[in-house]
């Protein structure tokens, strides 16, 4: 078990590596931020003077190394705009993010699983399809139209729900939460269901065909012939079974979840991290930019770290190394 925990932690690193390889050398392609932030009336020398203060002077490898170096050490470097330090202006805004995406799986948990249980056990019912239709519905329509339409219906014409902002928040541990006020929970409804579409036709889909291949084992079977309660059944045999696929894939998707709420936020103007980070591409802030893609590499690679270790603790089945444990 060391082993495998070991070789992984070591090819997450290996990966890490590489994307801020990717990152950094992608990024400093797509442009020079003195062309926007040098006043019309900058001359050549002022444009010089620019270039030396944000480093931007100095060849692209060297720039990585002074950047490799300094992440090392937790500093990503300094906003452009803000003036701050990069990963303290996105810590800033990711409570917001993570409220967000916390919200959006635990909705997408709690419909996703229901639904998809009920079309596995009653597959030829006329709500089964129309469950299966709504997860391909989900699966096809863009995030950005749904949250479109989500505040035309939701939020114009019925008016029971804001459109855009975070709501009222409080203070809880230093972080800034709007879960826990009537306000803060009004505003998060549209977009939290906005992000969490996905994950709800996704899950809906692995849930019923999980349940569609345990009704068929025999260890469900022999259930059934000793003459157990249809419902143990159900909660003992085939839902903790089903479970573990489960667990994994909304393990995985979290960082997705994080990673894509850059379309959400910015359709409800949701203070968090992608809402910043469309920001800076707009004024090609390079140093935040970066960080924030760099921390949602490492966000990645350490779910997908964790996910591995858990599956390889929770399914006897799993082999480790090549060899059957």
């Amino acid at each position: 078990m060391s082993v495998f925990i070991l070789r992984r932690v070591m090819e997450s690193v290996f990966v890490i590596l590489v994307m801020t390889f990717l990152v950094f050398f992608g990024v400093s392609v797509i442009g020079s931020p003195i062309d926007i932030f040098a006043a019309q009336e900058c001359d050549q020398r002022c444009r010089a003077e620019l270039a030396q203060r944000f480093g931007l002077d100095r060849p692209i490898w060297e720039q990585y190394i002074l950047f490799l170096g300094n992440a090392l050490r937790g500093e990503l470097g300094n906003s452009f705009q803000h003036g701050l330090p990069a990963l303290q202006v996105i810590l800033h805004r990711a409570p917001a993010t993570l409220e967000l995406a916390f919200s959006a799986v635990f909705i997408a948990f709690a419909v996703g699983v229901p639904l998809g249980m009920w079309a596995g056990l009653r597959p030829s019912a006329w709500s089964s399809r129309a469950i299966m239709t709504l997860s391909t519905v989900g699966f096809s329509v863009p995030t950005f139209w749904i949250g479109l339409i989500f505040i035309m219906v939701f939020a114009l014409w019925l008016g029971w729900l804001p459109a855009i902002g975070r709501g009222q928040t409080v203070s809880i541990f230093g972080l800034e939460l709007s879960i826990f006020t009537l306000d803060g929970l009004s505003h998060l409804v549209l977009p939290a269901t906005t992000l969490a579409l996905f994950n709800i036709a996704l899950l809906i889909r692995l849930t019923r065909a999980g349940v569609g291949e345990v009704l068929q084992s025999e260890y469900v079977r022999f259930a059934r012939a000793k003459g157990l309660q249809p419902s143990r059944i159900l909660l003992v045999h085939v839902l903790k079974n089903i479970m573990i696929p489960v667990v994994t894939v909304i393990g995985i998707e979290f960082g997705g979840t994080i990673a894509f709420a850059v379309v959400t936020e910015t359709i409800f103007s949701w203070p968090g991290m992608g809402k910043l980070l469309i920001d800076a591409i707009e004024v090609l802030d390079r140093p935040l930019i970066v960080a924030y893609l760099i921390l949602v590499v490492v966000l990645f690679v350490t779910i997908n770290l964790i996910v591995d270790i858990l599956y390889s603790v929770l399914d006897p089945r799993v082999r480790l190394g090549g060899r059957a444990r």
